[in-house]
């Protein structure tokens, strides 16, 4: 309101002594232009990772494993009004994966936190900022995407102007010094409309077949973009297939597909063939495949299907298996009801409700599930699966089956009615305590192919 300003925007605008990063005016709570920091107010420069998506559920596992199993820095682009704001979006995403004292060593020795929007012109951030991220950057991890599949303008913002934003901040840190790697995070739904199929990573991209949604179709943009504009940068792209929990523990911050699942282990009857397979894979596989390539010198290949290629499970398999820990009896299977359920789903997921009883179907429970189920359900029914080879051979590892962790994630989302229970910011100032956690990377994160997998018990974040 006018002159009046809150203690949050004034706070906006002060320097951050310990930060290397300028507050830039990216949101409305921000009103003014702030002077830039002085250098000596910045951490002495050092080269870093830097990676995009953070706060999202691929993205803090990626921050979690590069943390944890190596010894870079990170620069992280986070959308937030101020510093503070910042470093609490940050302890969201990451909180999951490491205690407070843990994640705060970190974030004050190898976390350069940019406050900044991927879609801006320079990412939103003044320029001494730009400046500073380009200088240090050594490597990159562009894994900031929008899911949002019903939304082809959020895509197109975030997947393709996004992703555009990164390949002419690569080119400029490529011009500086030797951008040393950029890697991408894409998808398997670039494979666009299949049927019953083994898809290798050469063969997935057919410019003559219509896609999905508007996800796959900008994904599969972005991919060609990288691909034309930076043919001199080392290249990596990485297509995870359907992500769904983590294998070495119950707790998600992810639900959507999550919440598809459990509707469908429900169900009495399943319109679907018994034997179609599923490719799905814990979120574990793929942080650690995406950190372990990016990280070698020289991959052996420039496209991975982060995926269980041809060892998926079939629907009849799966809920054998949930059937048996839930200790009754599984569904039967009908798939010449197929059609009528995904006309259903269609109807439940976009239509208003009869006269007299509410005005949107969409904001009851069904509704809701239905429409999660509408985005979902061609990666169910296509019976298509990628081939991991790749990605196995060089990792020497490969992922853990989804029935393996499948129960205690459906009932850790249905106990905890699709919802984590965040920790806040500790109200004590911990920057006066002694720190007596080490940070040094741990042995087993170093060493992918040798983690054990914990028991599904275990509780310790995206």
């Amino acid at each position: 309101m006018g002159e009046q300003r809150s203690k949050r925007d004034i706070d906006a605008v002060k320097p951050e002594p310990e930060h290397p990063c300028t507050p830039a005016p990216l949101h409305p709570c921000i009103e003014s232009t702030p002077a830039p920091l002085h250098r000596k107010n910045h951490r002495p420069l050092t080269m870093a990772i830097f990676l995009t998506g953070s706060t999202g559920y691929l993205g803090a596992h990626l921050a979690a494993e590069l943390l944890e199993g190596h010894a870079d820095s990170l620069n992280l682009l986070v959308r937030a009004c101020d510093l503070r704001e910042a470093e609490e979006r940050l302890w969201r995403a990451l909180q999951l994966h490491m205690d407070f004292p843990r994640f705060y060593g970190f974030l004050k020795s190898r976390i350069n936190i940019f406050r900044g929007d991927l879609t801006d012109s320079r990412f939103g951030l003044a320029e001494d900022d730009y400046d500073r991220l380009v200088r240090s950057t050594d490597s990159i991890i562009h894994c900031a995407a929008s899911l949002n599949r019903k939304s082809e303008k959020s895509c197109l913002n975030v997947n393709l102007r996004g992703t555009l934003e990164v390949i002419k901040f690569a080119a400029r840190a490529r011009d500086h010094h030797r951008l040393r790697r950029i890697s991408h995070v894409s998808t398997v739904a670039v494979a666009g409309h299949r049927k019953n199929e083994v898809v290798g990573e050469d063969e997935a991209i057919n410019w003559e077949l219509s896609d999905y949604d508007p996800y796959a179709r900008t994904k599969k943009f972005s991919e060609h973009m990288i691909n034309e504009l930076l043919p001199d940068v080392p290249h990596t792209v990485f297509r995870p297939s359907i992500i769904l929990g983590d294998s070495r523990r119950a707790e998600t911050t992810q639900f959507d597909m999550v919440r598809s699942f459990v509707f469908l282990a429900g169900l009495p009857i399943l319109p679907f063939r018994a034997d179609a397979a599923l490719d799905i894979v814990p979120v574990d596989f793929v942080a650690s495949s995406i950190v372990t390539l990016h990280q070698k010198e020289e991959p052996d290949h420039n496209i991975y299907h982060l995926s269980s290629g041809t060892g998926s499970q079939t629907f009849r398999e799966l809920t054998d298996a949930l059937a048996r820990v839930r200790g009754k009896r599984g569904p039967r299977f009908m798939p010449g009801l197929e059609r009528p359920f995904i006309k259903l789903v269609d109807f439940l997921s976009s239509n208003p409700l009869p006269h007299g009883r509410g005005t949107d179907r969409r904001g009851t429970a069904i509704g809701f599930g239905a429409s999660l189920l509408k985005v979902f359900i061609p990666y169910l029914v296509w019976n298509t699966v990628f081939d991991n080879t790749r990605v196995v051979t060089e990792t020497g590892r490969a992922p853990a089956p989804f029935s393996e962790y499948s129960y205690p994630l459906l009932k850790f989302a249905k106990e905890g009615n699709f919802t984590y229970d965040y920790k806040e910011w500790p109200s004590a100032d911990i920057s006066r305590q002694p720190s007596a956690v080490s940070l040094q990377p741990s042995a087993i994160s170093r060493q992918p192919s040798a983690v054990s997998r914990q028991s599904s018990d275990h509780t310790s974040d995206s």
